[in-house]
């Protein structure tokens, strides 16, 4: 089994560094010798693909700014029989790639996710992971800092719906389901640890902005995911 591991990254420059490193200290930690590390910059302006470069990733570009496009031009760069994509602005634990090669070995899953944290968050934001946390575990999605799959089944389903401004995780997360439940395959949202990312979003963007995008999806799901004022609210370039 060869593992890629794929970092799309938008002026990261602050994060990446440190999420590299980790993915390292990680992979040594589990003796995980067949893996690739790719990063794709999303058109950053930045230091982001030096640091890439620096750290030993594979490097990638997709000049459109949106994080679906990003990951799935990871996905095209990876030779791996499993993808395991994280956020730029997260870390990889051992114990968290521990679990997740025990999931692939189990040979029971086309794929899963993670219970997410943050290294800091307001009092409103620890109330949205944990209500995150329980549609995670009910519902079995994944949040997009943390999502591996089959890689014959990633290139199946035509991997993140690339239209979608946000939650497109979601969108995977279901179709993966769909291809594995054909082949008696489910798909797990992995508990023992949770997987820990900036909360940076819960300081530089205020309360009514995150509600206002929330709202909108209450409202009207199917088309707010796909509208890009979100896109440009969520991907402006706050870092």
């Amino acid at each position: 089994m060869r593992l890629s591991i794929i970092v799309p990254a938008y002026n990261e420059e602050k994060l990446l560094g440190p999420c590299l490193s980790s993915i390292r200290e990680a992979t040594k930690a589990c003796g995980l010798t067949h893996y690739e590390l790719i990063v794709c910059d999303n058109a950053s302006t930045d230091a982001t693909p030096r640091i890439a470069k620096a750290a030993g990733a594979k490097l990638t570009h997709e000049p459109i700014r949106r994080i679906s496009l990003s990951r799935n031009a990871g996905a095209a760069a990876a030779t791996g029989d499993w993808l395991l994509f994280i956020d730029a602005d997260s870390r990889l634990t051992a114990a968290k790639l521990k679990e997740t090669l025990a999931a692939i070995q189990a040979g029971h899953f086309v794929g899963g996710g993670s219970l997410i944290d943050f290294d800091s968050k307001t009092w409103w934001g620890a109330a949205l992971t944990s209500l995150w946390r329980l549609l995670s575990l009910s519902l079995k999605w994944a949040a997009g800092s943390f999502v591996f799959c089959r890689a014959d089944a990633f290139k199946d389903v035509g991997g993140f719906p690339p239209d979608m401004a946000a939650g497109e995780e979601l969108g995977l997360t279901q179709a993966l389901k769909r291809w594995g439940k054909d082949k008696g395959l489910g798909f797990v949202i992995l508990a023992e640890t949770p997987h820990v990312s900036s909360g940076r979003k819960f300081y530089l963007y205020s309360l009514s902005e995150l509600f206002g995008i929330l709202l909108e999806m209450a409202v009207s799901p199917r088309q707010s995911l796909r509208d890009t004022a979100i896109h440009k609210q969520l991907y402006d370039g706050r870092r």
